[in-house]
């Protein structure tokens, strides 16, 4: 195994590694978090930059006074999630960057076991470590817990979290794993291939967009993987709250369009009336829940993934094989009353791992 603490940057070189902090509006939230990350990252392994998205609170003056350690780059606009980020990354140059939260905490040693395994495996093209709740830090978090998966339809999952069930962490997780998705809470990737990959793609402006990167990433071939031994502790909803119409409405949109642009076109008409359904049912349920803004959300979601999807074309040959749900995680969850990641079957898996038509 490579130590990457063992290639530090020399005098005038770049760090090996960007760990990127994206914020708007999030003074409170650098003031609380932000000290952690510079505690437990090594100096002479990473940088810390913090890209401010346009703040108008007191971010960019607490940064100054508090934190002149840290690089600030200033965006001359909030360009969202997606569009902050890609701009951060394209003014580093480093060999690796993490694309960090504003809002997680990170614990001793967090940053080097996913180092090492993107030194050891040239085949592995991001990587995340174990999410724990900043909350109660026992407990796997929602956004990522330890690696994410992604069943038929669209719909994601984790190892620790199946929809809004999280486990408690009894280290039944600990070994490193091959899985679908690293959540963007925090996402170690090369460089290299998020530029060559196009980065996120900014018509998300914001939610599931990391899943759609990691899903381009294996067509194009390369894996992604949680390495557990790094952990860290993500408060979550730090910008808006799990039961947000704004949230429900692009969580919504964006699985459409990432389902839609990374399948192919023969298999999404195979999925899609079925996924529709599943939506319908979904809207239909909180019309009679008396929860008429999250019933809109959904009913507006489909009406953008209607007017975005003429940008995207879904590929010739696209992913199919293990990490892939063969089935509904909906199904599992409700009709055979699973909710934990170690019961689901091995026969409920896809099969291969290849490439497929």
């Amino acid at each position: 195994m490579n130590d990457p603490a063992s290639k530090t940057k020399g005098p005038g070189s770049n760090p090996r590694v960007s760990v990127l902090i994206l914020n708007w509006n999030g003074e409170k939230l650098l003031q609380e978090f932000l000290p952690s990350v510079i505690r437990h990252t090594d100096p002479l392994l990473a940088e810390i930059v913090v890209a401010d998205n346009h703040s108008s609170d007191a971010s960019l003056a607490l940064l100054a006074t508090e934190f002149p350690g840290v690089r600030l780059l200033s965006l001359e606009e909030n360009y969202g999630y997606a569009g902050g980020y890609n701009r951060a990354v394209a003014q580093v140059n480093s060999e690796y960057v993490v694309l960090l939260n504003s809002d997680v905490e990170t614990g001793e040693g967090w940053l080097e076991p996913l180092i090492c395994l993107l030194d050891r495996d040239l085949h592995v093209a991001a990587v995340q470590p174990k999410i724990r709740s900043y909350r109660d830090k026992g407990r796997f978090e929602y956004a990522g817990a330890c690696g994410g998966y992604i069943d038929r339809y669209g719909f994601p999952f984790c190892r620790g979290r199946i929809l809004g069930v999280t486990e408690t962490d009894a280290g039944q997780y600990d070994e490193e794993a091959e899985v679908f998705w690293s959540t963007g809470a925090a996402f170690c990737i090369r460089r290299a291939l998020y530029l060559e990959a196009g980065g996120l793609d900014e018509r998300f402006f914001a939610h599931m967009e990391e899943i759609d990167l990691c899903w381009r990433l294996r067509n194009s071939g390369y894996s992604v993987k949680v390495a557990p031994a790094g952990v860290v502790y993500h408060l979550g909803g730090g910008t808006l709250p799990m039961n947000h119409p704004g949230k429900l409405f692009l969580n919504y949109r964006n699985s459409l369009l990432t389902l839609y642009k990374n399948t192919t076109p023969a298999r999404w008409c195979r999925i899609f009336p079925v996924r529709w359904l599943m939506d319908l049912s979904a809207r239909m349920l909180f019309l009679l829940k008396g929860e008429f803004a999250n019933a809109r959300a959904i009913a507006r979601a489909y009406r953008e993934f209607r007017q975005l999807k003429k940008y995207y074309r879904g590929p010739a040959v696209a992913y199919q094989g293990p990490c892939m749900l063969r089935s509904s995680i909906l199904w599992a969850f409700y009709l055979r009353k699973i909710d934990r990641f170690s019961q689901l079957t091995s026969s409920m898996w896809e099969r291969g791992g290849e490439i497929f038509k």
